[in-house]
């Protein structure tokens, strides 16, 4: 959807917003681990929600394992759920205003893996955000299987409505593969 003709800014430190369901399907799994180490292979810093479990735990620890830094932003209600992961450094929260506004303020982009509704509930906040002119940051939802082309649908159809500029297609990329996500970035393959 977005426009890749415009400049984006300099990526160096990526928030992901993902499922923390370890029962989810295998692929979703695989794809945040060999997200996390194709995001280690590019030197960008992870911002993550704290967690161990799901694609949460297996993006932070691909890219931990793979030499990258990360940064984990953990509720302290939270901690018994999604397990905070003791190998990277955290900062602890008291809500999940706090996590976001962090989370927000120590990235320079957004991507999007597959998850449930909190997942989708950090990313619509990004978005709506973005649709008032309070960021530029890039946002990207990534999937290999069309996992989020009913939320594009969905947007479509509020275009369609009159609800939502059609200039707003250009705010959000739906990619279909990690090397897309990157290009949408505008982060390079390593060398």
């Amino acid at each position: 959807m977005a426009d890749s003709s415009s400049p984006l800014p300099q990526v160096r430190s990526v928030c992901v917003y993902c499922g923390s369901s370890n029962t989810t399907k295998p692929e979703y799994l695989d794809l945040a681990t060999r997200f996390g180490a194709a995001m280690a292979g590019r030197g960008l810093r992870l911002v993550y929600g704290g967690g161990a479990v799901g694609l949460m735990g297996r993006v932070a620890k691909a890219v931990h394992e793979g030499g990258g830094d990360v940064l984990g932003i953990m509720p302290r209600f939270l901690e018994r759920r999604e397990i905070t992961y003791q190998d990277v450094p955290h900062r602890m929260v008291d809500t999940m205003h706090e996590r976001k506004h962090i989370m927000f303020d120590e990235s320079d982009a957004f991507v999007v893996l597959p998850g449930g509704i909190g997942t989708l509930e950090e990313a619509v906040e990004m978005l709506s955000w973005k649709r008032l002119d309070l960021h530029k940051k890039p946002i990207v939802f990534l999937s290999e299987d069309g996992f989020w082309d009913s939320f594009f649908t969905l947007i479509e159809h509020t275009v369609a409505a009159n609800l939502t500029p059609a200039s707003f297609r250009e705010s959000v990329v739906n990619a279909s593969s990690i090397d897309e996500c990157f290009a949408a970035l505008g982060v390079k393959s390593p060398v």
